[in-house]
C-alpha cells in the first residue's frame, strides 16, 4: 500500500499537486462554498444532498486523474475519461445555474424579512433572466458533451441536437405551462416568498409560501407543519387569498360567527362581546391590534337563531389559526359564565 502511494506520488507533477490541492480543498469546504451558492440552510435534506454530490464529485476528479497516471497504456482509459467529463460538464453546469441565479438574485431581487431572517426572494426580472442564463449554460455544455463524446463533424453534431429538440418539442406540453404559469405568478407579484395564503382544494389550504421555483410552488402546511409541492398551472386554477397583502393599515379583517337563540337579549350579546375583547386584549396568546376596536353586528336572521358576526383585526397572519383559536375557546368560557347559548336552537313543529 505504501509502495503504491510512492510510486503514485513519484508520478505526480506540478499539476497533478494542483489539481489534487483543489479538489481537496473543495471537499473540505464543501459546506461552506455551497451554503453561499445556494443560500440555503445547512438542516434541509436537499442541501445535504449536494453537499454529497459536490464532495463525490471531486473525489470521481481525483480518481479519475489517479487512474489516468497509473493506466495510461490502456485501451479503455479515453472511454472511462470521456464519461467522467460528461459527469463533470453537467454538473458544472448545474453549478453555474445556481451561482448565476443566485448572482441575480441578490442582484435584481426583494429583501424581505421571513421568520427574524433577511432572505433575497425571486422576482419575474430575476427568473426571466435566470431562465436565460441557464439555456446559455445549457447550451454551451451541451456543445461540450458533444464534443467530448467525439461527435465532430457538423452533421453528428446536429443530428444529437436535433433529437434533443425533439424530446424537448414532445414533452413541451407538460413542462412548459408549469414554466409560464410561474412567471405569470412572480409577474403579478401576488404571491411572494413568505407570504401568508388560502385556498380551497377539496379541503381550506392555509399555508406560508416557501418559494417559487420554475415548475412548482412549495407552500409550508402552517396546521400540520410540512411541505407541500404543486404545480405552477394548477395553482393558478385556483382562487389565492393572499392574506399577508391586505388593503388596509389595520391589518387583516376576521370575522367569528355565532349563532345565538332569539330569546337571548342583544345588550346580553353586545355585553358578552364587548366582555371578550377585553379579555383578549390582555392575553398574549391573542394577537390583536389592540389600538383598533372590534366590531360586531347581525349578519342573518334565521329561522332558528340569529347570525351575530364578531370583527377583529390582525396582522400576525401566520398565527391566525391560532388567534381564532383563542377567541373562540374565550367566546365559549365568557358565554357559560354569562349563561348564554352558543347552541343552534331548533324549532320544534307540533302542529
Amino acid at each position: 500500500m505504501i509502495d503504491t502511494l510512492s510510486s503514485f506520488i513519484d508520478k505526480l507533477d506540478s499539476f497533478g499537486y494542483l489539481l489534487i490541492g483543489v479538489n481537496l480543498v473543495l471537499m473540505l469546504f464543501a459546506k461552506v462554498i455551497l451554503t453561499q451558492v445556494y443560500n440555503q440552510p445547512e438542516k434541509e435534506l436537499n442541501f445535504s444532498r449536494k453537499v454529497m454530490v459536490f464532495r463525490a464529485l471531486n473525489m470521481l476528479i481525483i480518481l479519475a486523474y489517479g487512474y489516468f497516471r497509473f493506466f495510461q497504456d490502456k485501451t479503455n482509459k479515453t472511454f472511462l475519461i470521456n464519461i467522467i467529463g460528461v459527469l463533470a460538464i453537467i454538473y458544472f453546469a448545474y453549478l453555474a445555474m445556481h451561482i448565476a441565479h443566485g448572482f441575480l438574485v441578490r442582484l435584481y431581487g426583494k429583501k424581505r424579512e421571513i421568520n427574524d431572517e433577511t432572505r433575497f426572494i425571486s422576482t419575474y426580472q430575476t427568473r426571466l433572466l435566470s431562465i436565460f442564463s441557464s439555456i446559455f449554460i445549457g447550451i454551451i455544455a451541451l456543445v461540450g458533451v458533444i464534443r467530448l463524446l467525439g461527435f465532430d463533424s457538423v452533421l453528428e453534431a446536429g443530428g444529437v441536437i436535433g433529437l434533443i429538440g425533439v424530446f424537448f418539442a414532445l414533452t413541451s406540453n407538460i413542462w412548459a405551462p408549469d414554466i409560464f404559469n410561474g412567471l405569470i405568478i412572480l409577474n403579478s407579484d401576488m404571491l411572494s416568498e413568505g407570504d401568508i395564503i388560502q385556498f380551497q382544494d377539496n379541503e381550506l389550504f392555509y399555508g406560508r409560501v416557501h418559494k417559487t421555483k420554475v415548475f412548482h410552488t412549495v407552500v409550508l402546511n402552517i396546521p400540520t407543519n410540512h411541505r407541500v409541492m404543486i404545480r405552477n398551472s394548477k395553482l393558478r386554477d385556483f382562487t389565492v387569498h393572499n392574506l399577508s397583502k391586505f388593503a388596509s393599515a389595520k391589518g387583516l379583517r376576521e370575522s367569528l360567527i355565532f349563532k345565538i337563540s332569539y330569546d337571548t337579549p342583544t345588550d346580553s350579546v353586545k355585553d358578552l362581546f364587548n366582555s371578550v375583547y377585553e379579555l383578549a386584549k390582555l392575553d398574549e396568546s391573542i394577537f390583536i391590534e389592540e389600538q383598533h376596536e372590534f366590531q360586531y353586528g347581525v349578519k342573518e336572521t334565521g329561522d332558528h337563531a340569529v347570525e351575530w358576526v364578531f370583527y377583529y383585526y390582525t396582522k400576525e397572519v401566520d398565527k391566525l389559526l391560532l388567534t381564532r383559536q383563542r377567541l373562540l375557546l374565550l367566546m365559549l368560557e365568557t358565554s357559560i359564565e354569562k349563561g348564554i347559548s352558543l347552541s343552534t336552537p331548533i324549532t320544534i313543529n307540533n302542529a
